[in-house]
């Protein structure tokens, strides 16, 4: 039995989420597939001020049907492997 690596599952996922992304922003244009295209922004800011140190951090992911579809395909394609 394979141990998998949890690295290369990473690169699966962030792979099938370009994939995704990249070929909902290609369909955009067809009116008939807005629902596949249309994307949720999900943000998340933490901050802190602690006497010593200050931070501020803001992750922004986009994320539409079909990229969700394009993480799915990759964790199929790395349970495969």
């Amino acid at each position: 039995m394979k141990k998998k690596n949890v690295g290369t599952l990473l690169l699966f996922l962030i792979l099938g989420w370009l994939a995704g992304a990249w070929i909902a922003k290609l369909l955009e244009p067809v009116k008939a597939l807005s629902f596949l295209t249309t994307s949720t922004v999900l943000k998340w800011s933490p901050q802190a001020d602690l006497d010593i140190i200050t931070y501020d951090i803001t992750i922004h992911l986009k994320l539409c049907l079909l990229s969700l579809a394009g993480i799915i395909t990759a964790v199929w394609l790395y349970r495969r492997l």
